[in-house]
């Protein structure tokens, strides 16, 4: 099959399974050890393939039982690999909960190299062009900027034990329709998002990626962090910020718990 890759990114499903537990029960003790040896396998064969990350849930709540979520570049991978999880533990034993395809992807509202010599450099810190504090700041912007774009479009996800994924859109109705908005305007309201979120930089990793035309919403949003109590803060702080406040809507919330293989068969009760 000829590769279906991005210009840039990768493609990312998260996937949640309920999991039958009296289809798991027919089997004996030889063929669940043997279900979930061919788990493993699995799992680790699709962390092996390059530019590929598997991260594998317990999720909190009756929603579901199991979550991936999966990242590669080629969605034919993508596709193959997710059909294999649905049969990862045998036929029938897992059911789809829930699912969401998105790509990664940098933010259109990322403050250029242009943007930030005119509206910080010039006009804020009134530096000189070619000067030494001048070439100093712009390279440290520089570097920055490389460095969230990478992580935007490329993102290497840590084992932090407590995950948070949720659908959102932007509203579409009346007064309140951010796509009648100018591009000014729009940035000038996500600047203002965005700040909120910087306060939460080292206690939550934040991965938005794109589902317009794709899944049921516009963006996936995964929250990664230590404690369930810095998730429920920085969602609850933005609900105040008017880019929350006024035009998103959101889907259900999912709180999943990473977890390796060996703790999440003890989890699952597997």
């Amino acid at each position: 099959m000829t590769p279906l890759t991005l210009k840039e990114g990768w493609h990312v499903l998260h996937l949640f399974y309920h999991i039958d537990y009296s289809q798991w029960s027919l089997l004996n003790d030889d063929e669940q050890r043997q279900a979930k040896v061919r788990f493993t396998e699995l799992i680790q064969e699709i962390r092996a393939t390059p530019d590929t990350q598997l991260l594998t849930f317990s999720i909190v709540s009756p929603k579901a039982d199991l979550g991936f979520m999966l990242l590669t570049p080629d969605l034919h991978i993508a596709n193959a690999f997710e059909k294999q999880l649905s049969l990862s533990l045998g036929p029938e034993i897992l059911t789809p909960a829930y699912s969401y395809f998105s790509l990664t992807e940098p933010s259109e509202y990322t403050t250029t190299r242009e943007q930030y010599i005119a509206e910080t450099l010039i006009a804020e810190k009134n530096l000189t062009a070619d000067t030494e504090e001048y070439n100093a700041a712009l390279k440290e912007f520089d570097d920055r900027m490389a460095h969230y774009r990478s992580y935007r479009v490329y993102p290497q996800l840590p084992d932090w034990p407590v995950v948070c994924f949720y659908p959102m859109s932007k509203r579409r109705s009346g007064a309140d329709n951010w796509y009648s908005l100018d591009y000014e305007a729009r940035r000038t309201l996500m600047a203002g998002h965005a700040r909120v979120g910087r306060t939460y930089s080292g206690r939550i990793l934040q991965l938005i990626t794109g589902s317009t035309g794709l899944d049921e919403h516009e963006w996936g949003v995964t929250l990664l962090s230590k404690t369930t109590t810095d998730i429920k803060d920085i969602v609850y702080e933005m609900r105040f910020d008017e880019v929350s406040a006024r035009y998103a809507e959101f889907g259900d919330f999912y709180i999943c718990l990473q977890l390796p293989l060996n703790e999440l068969f003890k989890r699952l009760c597997l």
